[in-house]
């Protein structure tokens, strides 16, 4: 007999899990499932990883207490892609089904598992593409930008040959460092394309 962790969630307190609920019972009682346990989080975002009901999932996860996880959607899971990434492959390392009723998705079939590989590469191109834009920022910042844009993007040894008193940033007092950080975030964001942005 499977044991199957039901996991609910919904943002705010004013909504309810309880259309969740009836879906996610009606699922297992046509499985056949009768040892279920229900997870829920009410009026917490799924952009925060922490949240009590999904902790004490994932602690019994761990401790091997739950063969089947099931969720009405991937969103109530979690809303980022390396959230949700990190937690179907810790299932599938300890040999954990993830079903996800919306999206008709069971990683303990062949499908469910190349939708899984699907979204690892999206997981794994979002850090690239991350990163690519950071790059270029800094690249255009170091091409136009002079005063702060020039001075942060060169190195610690040509900072302090151009001037035996200047400091490199991370030696910087918190404020204006914090305050360069948000300016060569401007510099990334303005890079991206339009469509990206959106």
């Amino acid at each position: 007999m499977k044991r199957v962790g039901c996991y609910l969630r919904v943002s705010t307190t004013e909504q309810t899990v309880e259309n969740q609920r009836n879906d996610l019972r009606a699922y297992c009682q046509a499985r056949g499932w009768d040892d279920v346990i229900e997870y829920s989080d009410t009026g917490v975002s799924g952009t925060r990883e922490r949240r009590p009901g999904l902790d004490r999932l994932m602690s019994d996860v761990k401790a091997r207490r739950v063969d089947v996880v099931v969720v009405a959607a991937f969103d109530r899971a979690g809303r980022s892609v390396r959230h949700l990434v990190e937690m179907l492959e810790l299932f599938r390392h300890l040999d954990v089904e993830f079903i996800s009723l919306r999206e008709q998705i069971d990683t303990g079939t062949a499908l469910g598992a190349a939708v899984y590989t699907i979204i690892a590469a999206i997981s794994a191109l979002e850090r690239s593409l991350i990163v690519e834009r950071v790059k270029a920022g800094l690249r255009r910042a170091r091409a136009e930008g002079s005063g702060w844009a020039a001075r942060d993007c060169k190195s610690p040894s040509a900072n302090s040959a151009s001037s035996s008193t200047r400091t490199f940033p991370s030696a910087l007092p918190r404020k204006r460092s914090a305050c360069r950080r948000r300016r060569i975030c401007a510099w990334c964001a303005s890079s991206m394309p339009t469509a990206a942005r959106r």
